[in-house]
């Protein structure tokens, strides 16, 4: 029996996972921050090194089960298939991302999955573009790839909800005061 938390944050560039991954691991006690950024082979070679990755991810967080250590998530495959849905990757992650989907449902653990997002999609431009945030060259973060982003994360979590009653799914806005976002995901999550 679970003795654990499982989160795991997704959304778009710009949406504020990092605020919101930063609060939980300073208030959450006893929990593990793990921030990911996929595979840069965006060819068709790249769907065995994600599908590899994430399998070995979901290995490490099994063999993590029952230690009464919560482990929070910046990313995991659900952005690998966001990308892959979005035309981004040259190859379909569908197939290993609903067998991922599959064994990450079954995890010894409570099971969150947080869609932070924007219902004013206009904050974008501003959270993207501010001067204090790190941008590697890279990774430049573009107003139009997060909306889009953010659609597509939207469309995921409701068939996560669909499909798996064990994994606990909230849309949580993060253009509201950051005090009631916070109160949100103490109720959410139960701390």
């Amino acid at each position: 029996m679970a003795n654990s938390k499982l989160i795991v944050i997704e959304g778009a560039q710009g949406a504020g996972k990092t605020t919101i991954t930063d609060y939980l691991r300073h208030t959450l006690k006893y929990t593990n921050l793990y921030r990911l950024c996929g595979t840069s082979d965006s060819s068709p070679t790249g769907l065995k090194k994600a599908t590899d990755m994430y399998n070995n991810l979901l290995d490490y967080i099994t063999s993590m089960e029952n230690e009464s250590i919560n482990l929070l998530f910046d990313r995991t495959f659900f952005s690998e298939e966001n990308y892959s849905r979005l035309g981004f990757k040259e190859y379909s992650f569908s197939e290993s991302y609903n067998k991922l989907l599959e064994r990450f449902s079954k995890l010894d653990f409570d099971i969150y999955y947080i869609t932070v997002y924007l219902r004013n999609t206009l904050l974008y431009e501003d959270r993207i573009l501010r001067k204090d945030k790190a941008v590697p060259e890279y990774a430049k973060f573009k107003v139009d790839s997060s909306i889009n982003q953010q659609k597509v994360y939207l469309e995921m979590a409701e068939e996560i909800k669909e499909k798996y009653s064990n994994i606990k799914c909230m849309e949580l806005s993060t253009d509201e005061d950051f005090e009631l976002t916070k109160q949100k995901l103490k109720d959410f999550i139960g701390f």
